[in-house]
Parts: structure tokens; sequence; C-alpha cells
């Protein structure tokens, strides 16, 4: 019976990891949308390890996606290196907030953000 269970938990795994590669690599990012709530709801993990973990898990998948992205010329560096730069002192601020965040406001601040970038797509 263990090992059933185990087997199933692998396959989660790499279901996770396989929506969320798909998703970063046709859309250019959005991995960690699929990956946080997949390791919350379906790994039953914990809040601020799933938002640690997901970040693990894309950046691998963004590096790929990116030779592709590079090797084909879709890349506009004017736009690239002036955002790399708002991004990376972001994810600085964001990784440091992550650790004084409260799960539960945590999970409010994805959802709304979620919902946002849902709309903002749709309309």
């Amino acid at each position: 019976m263990a090992d059933s269970k185990r087997t199933i938990k692998i396959i989660k795994y790499i279901g996770i990891g396989l929506a969320a590669g798909i998703a970063n690599g046709l859309f250019g990012s959005g991995g960690g949308t699929i990956a946080v709530p997949a390791m919350v709801f379906l790994l039953e993990e914990e809040e601020h390890k799933a938002h640690a973990t997901a970040l693990l898990i894309i950046f691998p998948l963004t590096l790929v996606s990116a030779y592709f992205y590079l090797s084909n010329n879709y890349v506009d560096w004017n736009i690239t290196w002036k955002a790399m730069t708002g991004g990376v002192i972001g994810g600085a601020i964001g990784a440091f907030l992550l650790n004084k965040c409260p799960s539960s406001l945590l999970r409010k601040i994805f959802g709304v953000f979620i919902i946002i970038a849902a709309f903002k797509m749709i309309f």
C-alpha cells in the first residue's frame, strides 16, 4: 500500500512540473500560478514552502524557455535590461517579505493577484 501512495505522489510531482513547464514555455511565465496552488492543494504543502519551492522549480524552466526565445530572436533587449533590474530588486524585497507575511495573508494576496491578472487578460 505504501508503494502505491508513493507512486501517486511522484505522479503528482511530475504532473505539477509538467503543467508549470508548459505554462512557462507557452506564456513566458505563469509556472508559479500553477505550481503554488497545486502544491498547496494537491500535495498539502505549507504556503511559504510552496512559494519558495515554486521559484526553484521555475528557475530551470525559465532557463530552458529563455534559450528557445533567445535562439528565435524573440527578446527585446531594450525592455529586458530595464525590467530585469526592477525584477532583481523586487525579487529580493519579495523574498524578504515572504518571511514576514503570515500564510493566511500570503494566500489572500496571491489569490487577489491571480484574479486581477485573469480579469486583465480576459478583458
